[in-house]
């Protein structure tokens, strides 16, 4: 240990649901992924480069969700997502000629330069396969990968065990697939933690998980440390809580960073504000308006949209550096403070949805990378670290049981099942109970009844996606969320009555297999109800 008076560990959670259309030539909502990988993850690679060329050391934990895996290794999206980035790239180039010697010209120059960094990057660095990118700083020890569960299922409201056993084994599984080790650590879909749920966790060799704040201080008993050192679970699995306090500075509508003035505005974008037949080749086949992810003007303040003023990128990147700089300023009175309470060097947890930074508030990455900077350069109070540093560590600390909790309005399920969403459950125990008695029926078996069976087990992952319920509740892709949760317990009913009466149609199979394509190496047993006892000797 050295001089420093505590740690920050940086949690960015990057998940998005698994979505792939191959049955439209476009998609409307497969357009949240080019949105993320365009303006989150690969900035956040780009930065994480540009910092290891640079020499600044960093430390970072970023889960990265099996949907949001399969997704960036998914050849047709892959595909689609190059067509998008070079319309972007095109659509750039063109700007740089409307906007010359105009007030938006620097923020033409802006996008143009950064949509050919990204192509390259992306095309020639990392060969179209980004996760190689995020493999490549794990492996230099300055990025943690955390799993999470399988499709994001909610454990705390699946009430089989094997349902959380099947979500939390398939997503280890599938990690090491990907990163050639198991996973440390896990983050568990909403922060949502069910006393118990943890010996699941231990069984895939995990070491810890992430609690909302409360999940941890109304433990029994009360932790020592209160949220500033992780907890152990009974069953030695550690819980690491987060803190509200630097959460606030940059989450907070209100007080928050990304609603400065200066900073991008993001409700108003090109696709609405071009010509239309000049931005038409670069909307969807529809020819609908819409997004397009190219925005010119800055937030300004609490004015229409129409009275916004143009986006300066340097104002906005200086403003940035301020608040990175306040935001460490912060923190290292926090330390101060904290040291003078507890008899070890303290652990502030920061954790945020990955897609806060770079696609909400636009200059979140470069927040981040000044952020980075600060604490390798000018101070020595605060030390990065990922939460398996600190563990080994301080590998003694309390055992206590965490209490039921979420992240999330009111912090116990609520946003998850409410009388908008609650019809859902039926259907998800339903299936649930009639996989396991198709697991139990069938040990062993191969050909198409084993494909099958596969496929039942992706479509019961795939409805048990949180994301569903979410989207349900907070109103927006209401019908698109609905729809899918319809989709698939139609699709698994369907294939559940051909494998009842032994007759197993190959072409819906095979059509199945194509569209819900994630986990190719899924394994239905994974649902015997063997695999509990196992774990719960």
């Amino acid at each position: 240990m050295g001089t420093e008076k505590g740690y920050l560990s940086l949690v960015l959670h990057a998940h998005l649901p698994f979505i792939k259309h191959p049955e439209y030539p476009d998609f409307l909502e497969e357009d949240w992924f080019y949105e993320g990988m365009i303006e989150t993850y690969i900035p956040l690679l780009d930065m994480f480069e540009r910092l290891t060329d640079e020499g600044v050391d960093f430390r970072i934990t970023m889960s990265l969700t099996p949907p949001l895996c399969a997704m960036m290794s998914d050849p047709l999206l892959i595909s689609r997502f190059k067509y998008y980035l070079n319309s972007r790239l095109e659509l750039s180039q063109k700007e740089l000629v409307r906007t010359k010697n105009t007030e938006f010209t620097y923020v033409a120059q802006m996008y143009a330069e950064k949509f050919a960094r990204y192509k390259d990057l992306f095309e020639k660095r990392y060969n179209g396969q980004i996760l190689n990118g995020f493999k490549k700083f794990q492996d230099l020890g300055k990025l943690e990968i955390i799993t999470c569960c399988a499709t994001h299922g909610y454990l705390p409201l699946q009430v089989h065990k094997e349902s959380v056993n099947a979500q939390i084994k398939i997503a280890a599984e599938d990690y090491r697939r990907r990163f050639g080790r198991g996973p440390r650590g896990i983050w568990l879909a909403e922060c949502a933690y069910n006393p118990g749920d943890d010996k699941f966790l231990k069984a895939q060799g995990i070491r810890y998980f992430f609690t909302e704040t409360h999940g941890v201080l109304h433990s029994v008993p009360r932790p020592k440390y209160g949220i500033y050192a992780p907890v152990y679970t009974p069953s030695g699995v550690a819980a690491f809580a987060r803190d509200m306090e630097s959460a606030q500075q940059v989450w907070s509508a209100e007080s928050g960073y990304p609603g400065d003035p200066a900073y991008r505005e993001f409700y108003r974008d090109l696709g609405y504000d071009l010509d239309y037949d000049y931005i038409k080749p670069y909307l969807h086949s529809d020819g609908v308006r819409r997004n397009i992810g190219m925005k010119y003007h800055s937030i300004t303040g609490k004015v229409s949209l129409n009275q916004k003023k143009p986006y300066y990128p340097s104002d906005a990147k200086s403003k940035a550096a301020e608040h990175a700089g306040n935001f460490m300023f912060n923190r290292q009175k926090q330390m101060e403070y904290l040291a003078t309470l507890i008899d070890r060097k303290p652990l502030i947890v920061s954790m945020y949805d990955a897609e806060l930074y770079g696609h909400w508030w636009y200059e979140g990455v470069d927040f981040l990378e000044f952020l980075f900077k600060k604490i390798y350069y000018d101070q020595k109070d605060i030390k990065l670290i990922t939460p398996s540093e600190y563990l080994e560590m301080y590998p003694e600390n309390q055992v206590v049981q965490p209490s039921a909790s979420s992240w999330g309005d009111k912090g116990y399920n609520d946003v998850w099942l409410n009388s908008g969403n609650d019809w859902i459950y039926r259907h998800l125990i339903k299936a649930a109970e009639r996989m396991m008695e198709m697991a139990n029926y069938y040990p062993s078996t191969d050909g198409l009844l084993r494909r099958a069976l596969n496929q039942c087990a992706r479509e019961l992952v795939l409805m048990q996606s949180s994301d569903w319920a979410f989207l349900m509740t907070v109103g927006t892709a209401q019908q698109y969320s609905t729809k899918r949760t319809k989709d698939h317990v139609t699709r698994f009913n369907e294939l559940y009555e051909q494998i009842a009466s032994s007759r197993v149609d190959e072409a819906y199979v095979y059509d199945l297999e194509t569209r819900d394509s994630i986990f190719p190496e899924i394994d239905y047993r994974v649902y015997r109800s063997e695999e509990k006892e196992k774990i719960l000797k």
